[in-house]
């Protein structure tokens, strides 16, 4: 029987079969899949084939993984030499970032844009805590919206606590699959809390020492909407490392950079040096926004080839 994965816990999965009823599930065997070494060889969003074990108990043994049309996956936190799938078969993501307890750099939007591009994911980004913004945050704001929207983003300025963009928000969430990530303490439970009151998830404040949010998310999962659509919620990220990106394509995943590309002089340009490059004169003409070119350089600098 064909089953969406809705939760997993590392060695057992949460399952729902297409006739609406939830198994909890665990893998037949090991399972290779092909060109991916990830610490999880199944995520939530996957499609499985499974077994029915105990009809009772309902549990059940997943017996194939369908291909992912995409998913997102980051540096593994507990080993830099492999990867972990985050969430598959999304249609879109919403980062939800803040300007204050905790402050989102703009390094990791950036880092979780190019990953959403590298898959050929839409993202959306919600700045949240509005309530608590004075004249310097909502100056930044209008900053990082003219920059984001420039080059296709959508960017929502939103309050969960003010119940500020819930209804822009909503409605772009029906009868999609949508993943929700950001940092811990940017408010992501409290959102799905505030919109649908039914999953009642777990929140915590800011950790007031270190003005870091403290994980209350420890596995993703994936609930159903009641318009239709669901919304994979994901543990807090601290940092967000990319992979499978070398450094030569990097710039490919800045949307307007790679209207670009094809101006350069050379076609392995990596746009810091070399002479007759389309992205330094448009940064030097206002197309590439500074912060974005100094961003892209930044990420380049942390790049080692043989961990990307």
């Amino acid at each position: 029987m064909k089953a969406r994965i809705y939760k997993s816990t590392g060695s057992w999965y949460i399952a729902k079969a297409e006739d609406g009823v939830t198994y909890n599930a665990r893998i037949k065997g090991i399972f290779k899949l092909e060109g991916i070494t990830s610490t999880n060889p199944i995520a939530v969003g996957d499609e499985v084939d499974m077994d029915i074990e105990a009809v009772q108990e309902e549990s059940a043994i997943i017996t194939h993984i369908y291909d992912r049309r995409n998913y997102v996956a980051r540096v593994s936190p507990h080993n830099k030499r492999q990867h972990h799938i985050v969430a598959s078969n999304l249609d879109q993501s919403i980062l939800v970032a803040t300007l204050k307890d905790p402050k989102t750099s703009q390094g990791f939007m950036d880092r979780f844009l190019i990953s959403c591009e590298a898959y050929h994911i839409p993202a959306i980004i919600v700045f949240n805590k509005a309530d608590i913004y004075r004249k310097k945050e909502l100056e930044r704001f209008e900053h990082l919206r003219g920059i984001y929207e420039a080059i296709g983003y959508k960017v929502i300025l939103a309050s969960v606590q003010e119940g500020t963009g819930l209804d822009e928000i909503k409605a772009l969430l029906k009868d999609k699959i949508t993943l929700l990530s950001g940092h811990s303490g940017v408010g992501k439970s409290t959102f799905i809390n505030a919109v649908f009151p039914q999953f009642n998830l777990r929140t915590q404040e800011v950790s007031g020492w270190s003005g870091k949010g403290m994980h209350t998310t420890t596995f993703a999962e994936m609930f159903d909407l009641d318009g239709g659509g669901q919304i994979i919620d994901t543990p807090g990220v601290r940092e967000f490392g990319l992979v499978d990106i070398t450094k030569q394509e990097l710039s490919h995943y800045y949307p307007e950079m790679r209207a670009l590309l094809n101006g350069c002089q050379f076609n392995n340009c990596m746009h810091i040096e070399e002479p007759g490059c389309a992205v330094k004169k448009g940064v030097a003409e206002g197309i590439v926004s500074e912060d974005r070119y100094v961003s892209y350089l930044g990420i380049l600098d942390t790049m080692n080839d043989k961990e990307y």
